[in-house]
């Protein structure tokens, strides 16, 4: 694809600082562009780059003092980048419009207009899948599952019976959607398996990554909110609730009947206990656990998860801890020495 800098201007609605004129032929980032490439700067911490980016163009929030660069100025680099490499490289493997001959498809199924079902797929009895959604190879969709319309679902995502996904859904390769609950009573030693009833429901605009498992509720539900976006090898059990608009990064687990308001982040390989309430925009920050409910509003880290300012001024504290034993110990050594000298002196005076 080639495009001329006023034409990408107007594609992410930016202005342009210097020649309008220039082609664009790829993308790439700062440190590795290439004449004709279009690159970005959303972290100021990347901005020496700029004096010896070869890079043709690139976006930026402002206009930064580097001579002979054309600069396109937009609100978002970021976002706006993310919009250029979708210009620049259309989407390539995806299983054109129609049913593949080696797909099975089981009775009642429903399907909407210009639906992609790729190779050995399987969508069993009286599923439901919306218009121009994208079903890739190997995919499992069980007995009534709803899918609705522009969704992707990548190679070996397997949804169970009964799960309902939303709009424009992008499930990445290996998702598991509605697998049993984590649920078993202890008898005299034996752990017998609770039948896992309840369904999992997804909203519209969610994304989730590679290798996370969403597991069906014990009855009743399991939730996620239009918008929200999940990374790979994230677990929420059974009975979770997790609100619209969160950032679940990876490696983080939600235990089963947890709620997770909207606009919250969980941050990578933090844990959350079960039947917690966790409030809106919430910050959980990297490896924490949490324990306890959390109003809204809030910032936590640590193991146990408290008031992040609080657990920053106790981490600081103990990275001070040698010195300041160190200190204590000169400490008593000097009064140890001052209360000889006392004692020494009383002895004279008598």
């Amino acid at each position: 694809m080639e495009f001329s800098v006023e034409e990408v201007a107007a594609l992410v609605n930016g202005t342009v600082i210097g020649d309008t004129s220039q082609s664009l032929t790829g993308i790439s980032s700062l440190a590795e562009a290439v004449p004709g490439d279009i690159s970005f700067l959303a972290n100021d911490k990347y901005a020496p780059y700029l004096a010896e980016t070869k890079a043709s163009a690139v976006l930026v929030a402002k206009e930064q003092d580097v001579k002979n660069l054309v600069q396109i100025v937009v609100k978002d680099p970021d976002f706006a980048f993310a919009k250029v490499v979708e210009a620049f490289v259309p989407t390539v493997g995806q299983p054109e419009p129609g049913i593949h001959p080696t797909a099975v498809i089981g009775d009642g199924v429903q399907l909407g207009n210009n639906v992609a079902i790729g190779p050995y797929t399987v969508i069993t009895n009286n599923a439901k899948i919306g218009d121009n959604s994208v079903i890739y190879p190997h995919v499992y969709i069980g007995d009534e599952c709803e899918i609705g319309s522009d969704c992707i679902l990548f190679p070996h995502v397997t949804i169970r019976e009964k799960s309902i996904i939303g709009n424009r859904v992008i499930l990445h390769s290996g998702v598991v959607c509605g697998s049993d609950g984590f649920g078993y009573a202890s008898v005299e030693g034996v752990h017998n398996k609770i039948p896992q009833v309840g369904v999992v429901i997804i909203e519209d605009d969610v994304e989730i990554g590679a290798n996370t498992t969403i597991d069906r509720a014990r009855f009743g539900r399991t939730f996620i909110g239009e918008g929200t976006k999940i990374d790979n090898m994230v677990q929420v059990a059974h009975n979770a609730e997790i609100g619209a608009h969160c950032i679940i990064v990876a490696q983080s687990g939600v235990a089963g009947s947890t709620h997770i308001g909207h606009h919250t982040t969980i941050a990578g390989q933090s844990g959350i206990s079960g039947h917690l309430q966790i409030g809106d925009f919430v910050v959980v920050a990297a490896r924490s656990g949490v324990t306890k409910n959390i109003p809204s509003n809030t910032a936590v880290m640590g193991f146990p998860a408290q008031d992040l300012k609080s657990q920053k001024a106790k981490e600081v504290a103990m990275r001070r801890l040698p010195g300041t034993v160190s200190t204590v110990k000169e400490l008593e050594k000097r009064l140890a020495a001052l209360e000889a000298e006392l004692e020494a002196l009383k002895g004279g005076e008598a």
